[in-house]
């Protein structure tokens, strides 16, 4: 596990965004990950998404990780937002909007 661990802090870590998802961008595998693209293309943001579907490990331990059961799983600037629902809530106050501006 301190493998995959490392692996999802390098991930966390190099990127201001990123995405933990079902599919990708172009072809979202679940509604959740529908929409937290959705959100992210409408703010404009410049983010990285990694398909958990793609590996068995990472899909396991970014819940591990985060301490949070379900994905999507969204990060900016190295720290853990939420899933789709937080971050559907976080834009419609425009709190998401001010987090991924900030220090950009």
């Amino acid at each position: 596990m301190s493998d995959v661990k490392q692996r999802i802090g390098e991930l966390v870590g190099h990127n201001d965004v990123v995405l933990f998802m079902k599919g990708s961008p172009l072809f979202p595998q679940c509604g959740f990950s529908s929409r937290a693209i959705s959100i992210l293309d409408h703010l404009g943001v410049t983010y990285e998404t990694v398909d958990v579907l793609q590996d068995q490990e990472i899909r396991i331990g970014i819940k591990a990780y985060s301490d949070w059961p379900t994905v999507p799983q969204l990060y900016v600037k190295g720290e853990f937002v939420g899933g789709s629902d937080i971050m559907m809530e976080m834009f419609e106050s425009g709190e998401l909007k001010q987090l991924v501006a900030r220090d950009a």
